[in-house]
C-alpha cells in the first residue's frame, strides 16, 4: 500500500516539475482549457440567468398562484390554424359570468376581473403615447401581489359606483407630474378627469418594454370609457402554490356549468396560468441551452487537442527519461500512469482557473449591465467532468506512446 502512495506521490512531483520547467509552454496549453470552462460556465450562467429574470418579472407582472380567463389567451405560441379554430369557438367573457364564477369558486381565494385597452394621454402639452389603461377590480392589488409605493389602490366601493379615480404606473408620473407629489392631481384620460389616487412601485422593463406605463381605473368605469370589445378578463388565486390547479379545476367546472357544457365539449374561452407561462419559460430556455452548451463544449475539445499535441512534444523530448525509467524497473502502466497525471493535471488546473475567471465575468456583467447572471452548480460540474475526461483522453495517447517505447532505443537517442 505505501508502495503505491509512494508510486503516486512521485509521480505527481515529476509531473509538477516537467510542468513548471516548461512555464510558458503550460501557460499556452492551459489557455484552450480555461477559455472552454469559463465559456461553459459563462454561457450555462447567461442562461439560468434568463431564466430568473423572465420568471421574476412573469412574477411581478402577474403575482404568485395567478389564473385567468380570457375569449382569447395562451401559455404559449398558437399556430394560425389553432388560433383561427378557437377564435370561431370562443366567446367573450361577460359580467354576470364573472360574478357566477366569483360566487361559486369553492377553491379560489379570490375572483376578480380585468379589462384592457391602450391609448395617448395628452395633458398639459405633454404627450404619453400608446398607455395602458386598465380596468380593474379592487381585487387586483392581492390577486397580481401589486405593491402599491404611494397612496392606496382602487376601492369595491368606488368599483360600484365606477368612481372616476386612478392609479399610475411609474412612468406615467415621471411624465406628468416629475417633481411633485401626484396624489390628489387630475389625470385626463379620454377627455374625463380622473383624480390619482395611488401609484404603484415601479416595476422596471422586461426586454427593453416598460412594465410601467399604465393607469388603473375601476373597471365598471373602463367598461363604459372603452366598451365591453372582447368581454372582460377572468382572474382567479389560489392560497398556495399545491392548490393552484385545483383552483383553476373549479373555476373552469364552474364557468363550464354557467354556458352549460357538458362532457367531452371542448371549453369556450382560454386558460393562463403563472404555473403555465413558468413551464414555457423553462422550456425556452432548455432549447436554448441543447442548442448553446454543445456549441461551447467544442472549445474544450479544442483544448483538448491542444493538450494532446503537447503532451506528443513531451514525450519526444522526455524519451531518455522514459529510457532510463523503464531500464531501472518502470513497468509500462507506470509510465503510462506518469503522462496521464500530467495531462489530466493540465486539465483540472485549467478546469479550476476557468471556474474562477467565469466567476469573474458573471459578476463583471452583473455589475456593469445590471443583468442578473447566476453561475449553477451544474454547468460548474458539466465543465469540470469534461474537462476532467478531455485530459485523460487527450492524455491517453501520448501515455501510450511513451509506454510502449523500448528502453534500448530510447537511452540511444539521448
Amino acid at each position: 500500500m505505501r508502495q503505491v502512495y509512494t508510486f503516486y506521490a512521485d509521480a505527481f512531483r515529476i509531473a509538477l516539475q516537467s510542468i513548471l520547467e516548461h512555464k510558458l509552454r503550460a501557460v499556452l496549453t492551459l489557455l484552450g482549457v480555461i477559455i472552454g470552462v469559463a465559456s461553459v460556465v459563462v454561457v450555462g450562467a447567461s442562461i439560468s440567468g434568463l431564466n430568473s429574470y423572465v420568471t421574476e418579472k412573469v412574477a411581478k407582472v402577474l403575482g404568485a398562484n395567478h389564473f385567468m380567463f380570457a375569449r382569447m389567451a395562451s401559455n404559449g405560441q398558437l399556430s394560425e390554424e389553432e388560433y383561427e379554430r378557437r377564435n370561431r369557438r370562443n366567446k367573450k367573457i361577460d359580467w354576470e359570468e364573472y360574478e357566477y364564477v366569483k360566487a361559486n369558486c369553492a377553491k379560489c381565494t379570490e375572483v376578480g376581473a380585468q379589462n384592457n385597452a391602450g391609448t395617448d394621454i395628452t395633458q398639459d402639452g405633454l404627450e404619453m403615447p400608446s398607455t395602458r389603461i386598465l380596468g380593474v377590480t379592487a381585487n387586483m392589488r392581492e390577486i397580481e401581489d401589486k405593491t402599491i409605493a404611494e397612496g392606496r389602490f382602487i376601492s369595491n366601493e368606488e368599483v360600484a359606483r365606477s368612481a372616476k379615480v386612478c392609479v399610475i404606473g411609474t412612468d406615467v408620473k415621471e411624465k406628468f407630474f416629475p417633481n411633485e407629489n401626484a396624489i390628489g392631481r387630475t389625470l385626463k384620460i379620454r377627455g374625463i378627469p380622473l383624480q390619482i389616487v395611488g401609484m404603484e412601485e415601479k416595476r422596471g422593463s422586461m426586454f427593453g418594454n416598460s412594465q410601467d406605463r399604465h393607469v388603473y381605473i375601476p373597471v365598471t368605469l373602463h367598461l363604459q370609457m372603452f366598451g365591453r370589445g372582447n368581454g372582460i378578463q377572468l382572474h382567479g388565486k389560489s392560497s398556495e402554490r399545491e392548490t393552484l390547479t385545483a383552483a383553476i379545476e373549479d373555476a373552469q367546472t364552474v364557468l363550464r356549468n354557467k354556458r352549460k357544457l357538458i362532457g367531452s365539449e371542448e371549453d369556450t374561452f382560454s386558460v393562463v396560468d403563472v404555473e403555465g407561462v413558468n413551464n414555457q419559460i423553462d422550456q425556452f430556455t432548455a432549447g436554448i441551452a441543447a442548442v448553446v452548451i454543445p456549441i461551447t463544449l467544442i472549445t474544450l475539445i479544442v483544448g483538448g487537442i491542444v493538450v494532446m499535441n503537447i503532451m506528443l512534444v513531451s514525450v519526444t523530448e522526455r524519451t531518455f527519461e522514459v529510457g532510463l525509467r523503464k531500464a531501472l524497473g518502470a513497468t509500462r502502466k507506470q509510465i503510462l500512469l506518469q503522462f496521464l497525471i500530467e495531462s489530466s493535471a493540465l486539465c483540472v488546473a485549467g478546469g479550476i482557473l476557468g471556474i474562477v475567471l467565469a466567476v469573474g465575468v458573471t459578476e463583471l456583467i452583473t455589475f456593469l449591465l445590471e443583468i442578473t447572471m447566476t453561475v449553477t452548480i451544474t454547468y460548474i460540474a458539466l465543465a469540470v467532468i469534461v474537462s476532467s475526461v478531455i485530459g485523460i483522453v487527450a492524455g491517453l495517447y501520448p501515455a501510450w506512446k511513451a509506454a510502449r517505447l523500448d528502453p534500448i532505443v530510447a537511452l540511444t537517442k539521448n
